[in-house]
């Protein structure tokens, strides 16, 4: 019998309490319709007997407190809401019971911004990690020591395990499922959940919103160049001179600010405006190509899916609603 333990935070999200809860609970049900016994012993883990959520909207009771447990073999912190600083203050007694546990064997999943937790306990500190994309800059500037790898749904590292944003810790949730069960049973929960149980990427979801949250005046002036002016042919080295720098200097300041390259910061701006463009509008492929600056199809089929996992024809399929 393996012991899953869903921790319950302050400000944490109801679902993503909620379903782990109940897709354990449901593969036991599996297991034993296969004449196969129960796996998971899965409780609800918390600081006190009832903890209440969304502005007490919602109140989730405890099976079991912090202290009653002496050991478990899976802990999934969910996501938090609200301030992030705020909200792992007040969840700071979690954290020493999340290393305690881990350091005894346990093994670590946080789903969604449940990682800004999980970093908060130093068990990610030179690791891979995933959250939402749309938390990225926040999570890089909280903690340096950690390796965020955009767009991934699922990362995994010394027994600790990490989700993307929002409904993407489904695939978290069915890729454990298989790695304690197996193939089958995992399958048999995605049919039943209805989830895509091989998704790799929250590419295709995410909008890029560059880091500006830096001091550095010259680099913004640069990012904001490069917005206003996208459907150009923008060069680095027009960029350095433009602002008064050395190529190199440029460079170096550029992705020290805005954790991007000068070339990557100017693909992704202009991969953006193509994904409005395909969202919003009935123009072909290469009329969106030509307007965000590209003039080479190749290049441009090559550099959207790169950013956003899909080619540019699938990304408008999907997303077009015209």
């Amino acid at each position: 019998m393996k012991n899953v333990s869903i921790l319950i935070p302050e400000t944490g999200v109801v679902e993503a309490i909620a379903d782990p809860h109940y897709l354990f609970s449901a593969v036991n049900q599996f297991l034993m319709s296969a004449g196969k016994p129960a796996l998971f012993n899965v409780q609800l883990v918390g600081v006190s007997r009832e903890t209440r959520l969304a502005n007490s909207l919602f109140s989730v009771k405890a099976d079991a407190l912090l202290e009653d447990v002496r050991s478990t073999d899976l802990i999934f912190i969910p996501a938090i809401s609200g301030n992030i600083e705020q909200a792992i203050e007040k969840n700071s007694r979690l954290l020493p019971w999340i290393v305690n546990h881990y350091k005894q064997g346990a093994e670590v999943a946080s789903l969604c911004i449940g990682a800004f937790l999980l970093a908060s306990t130093g068990l990610l500190n030179g690791k891979k990690c995933s959250t939402h994309w749309n938390s990225g800059n926040e999570f890089r500037r909280m903690f340096p020591d950690v390796e965020l790898v955009d767009g991934s749904i699922i990362t995994e590292e010394s027994g600790i395990y990490s989700s993307g944003g929002a409904n993407s810790y489904w695939n978290l949730l069915l890729y454990l499922v298989e790695k304690y069960t197996d193939r089958d049973t995992a399958i048999l929960a995605s049919k039943y959940f209805a989830v895509d149980i091989d998704r790799e990427s929250q590419a295709s979801f995410m909008m890029f919103k560059g880091q500006k949250d830096h001091e550095d005046k010259e680099i913004l002036k640069a990012q904001e160049f490069i917005e206003d002016n996208y459907q150009e042919k923008i060069t680095v080295d027009q960029l350095a001179d433009k602002f008064m720098m050395g190529r190199r200097s440029f460079e170096r300041r550029f992705k020290k600010a805005t954790n991007n390259t000068v070339v990557e910061y100017i693909q992704r701006v202009k991969i953006e405006a193509a994904k409005r463009s395909f969202e919003s509008s009935r123009k072909n492929i290469n009329e969106v190509m030509f307007d965000v600056g590209y003039t080479d199809t190749k290049a441009f089929r090559e550099v959207f899916k790169k950013i956003t996992g899909l080619t540019p024809i699938e990304y408008r399929n999907k997303y077009n609603k015209q």
